[in-house]
């Protein structure tokens, strides 16, 4: 049976001040009404039961997923300590396959936005069955819309039916003149949305990965604590995906965004005639392309552009647009006093 796995832990400190330790980026409604995670899940309906979706969070945001999502108590996996993404859905998809021993898992994360959900639920179902099919581990990749330094980059290679190639390479986070490169030869981005079957996935992390193969063997004990105590972090992609040659790419028919700072609003909001993006009581006069939150007070601007202002717990934010990848820099300079909240 196809199981999903949705990946819902860290901070998203790269949406302070709005974004909070208790209040995380994946609960907070940024490209619309509802949360990132609660998106996530109804973009499943049709396609995996709410019964068979694993929600791999922290302790301190278990109880708050469990009750937005409404998912059984025994499908929220709490991770004993962050590891990255490899050891989380290692661990996800051993727990699928100890309830299902036959488990398809597809994999995502619980912070995208995606506009076209019908899509998004055909191309699943392309690369859920790429993996059955092909026997490999599936990755979906976008089509890129622009040189996007932070992202990594899929080099597809011979198809392995009409929907299915092979990947030739990885490249991960590539300057901007060896991402217009890629984009001329066809790369496409890496989405991190996966597909394999547990089978599969195992066989290759025994291969590949001696971060986590060794300690398996505790997971079949049900010692969840003693794996990830023993285990070193690393991600699933250079962990298992770049390691193995049993890695084929599904193109993704649907427009995708992680959402991974404040500039990626501007593609997924509307926008006022002036290309601003206001969210919350706000007034852009004479302003252009500039970003408002304001959870609570009015944000009024005038005469200004390419700003990124925030009002949000407590704090006021004011940065220019095109440093929003640099909030991480900011925080590690401020006081505690200001930059901890609750």
């Amino acid at each position: 049976m196809r199981w999903g796995v949705l990946l819902a832990g860290g901070s998203g400190t790269r949406f302070w001040p709005l974004s909070t330790p208790s209040h995380p980026k994946q609960l907070l409604p940024l490209a619309g009404t509802q949360s990132t995670a609660e998106a996530a899940v109804a973009r499943l309906d049709g396609l995996i039961p709410r019964e068979r979706l694993l929600v791999v969070t922290g302790a301190a945001l278990a109880p708050r997923l469990a009750e937005a999502l409404r998912i059984p108590p025994e499908n929220m996996l709490v991770e004993p300590r962050a590891a990255s993404t490899g050891p989380a859905l290692i661990w996800a998809s051993c727990e699928a396959a100890r309830r299902d021993p036959d488990a398809e898992v597809l994999s995502m994360h619980a912070d995208w936005s995606i506009a076209d959900e019908g899509a998004f639920r055909t191309t699943a179902t392309l690369a859920l069955d790429a993996a059955r099919t092909h026997d490999r581990l599936v990755t979906v990749g976008m089509v890129p819309s622009r040189p996007e330094t932070g992202y990594g980059y899929i080099v597809p290679g011979a198809p392995l039916d009409d929907s299915a190639r092979n990947v030739a390479r990885f490249q991960e986070k590539p300057d901007a003149a060896t991402a217009l490169d890629l984009m001329a030869a066809g790369a496409l981005w890496n989405s991190g949305l996966f597909a394999w079957t547990v089978t599969r996935l195992l066989a290759e992390v025994a291969q590949h990965t001696p971060e986590v193969a060794p300690h398996l063997t505790l997971l079949d004990e049900g010692r969840v604590e003693d794996f990830f105590a023993a285990l070193t972090p690393v991600s699933i992609d250079v962990g298992v995906l770049e390691r193995s040659r049993r890695v084929a790419v599904v193109r993704g028919a649907f427009t995708w965004d992680d959402i991974g700072t404040w500039e990626a609003l501007t593609r997924v909001r509307p926008k006022d005639p002036s290309g601003n993006v206001v969210a919350g009581p706000g007034f852009a006069h004479e302003s252009s392309d500039c970003i408002l939150w304001s959870s609570g007070d009015p944000i009024i601007t005038s005469q200004v552009q390419d700003l990124i202002v925030v009002h949000a717990n407590g704090r006021i934010l004011v940065m220019p647009r095109e440093r929003s990848a640099d909030i991480k820099k900011l925080l590690d300079t401020l006081p505690p006093e200001l930059r901890d909240l609750q």
